[in-house]
């Protein structure tokens, strides 16, 4: 399983997904992550609604495997339904 995190500079949600990522990768619980600095790569919000298929009001956006989860509140109710974090959580 492998996590793609689009997000910015100074947004607090998209620094807890990305701890989030890197907590799941030590445990090994995914196999890696990637975060994206939308700013940094030129990516504008139109770019990801154009991938996703929806409009994009937030970041962070993340996808796991290629699907498209939503936001950090989405991940970490996706981490918790998988149970990737097992007991720790």
């Amino acid at each position: 399983m492998f996590v793609v995190i689009f997000g910015r500079p100074a947004c607090p949600f998209c620094v807890r997904a990305k701890s989030l990522a890197e907590s799941l990768e030590n445990a090994g619980a995914i196999e890696g992550h990637r975060y994206v600095d939308i700013q940094a790569e030129g990516i504008t919000k139109a770019d990801l609604e154009k991938t996703i298929g929806q409009p994009v009001h937030t970041v962070p956006q993340i996808f796991v495997d290629q699907t498209h989860v939503g936001g950090f509140t989405e991940f970490d109710q996706y981490v918790r339904a998988n149970a990737l974090m097992g007991a720790s959580v």
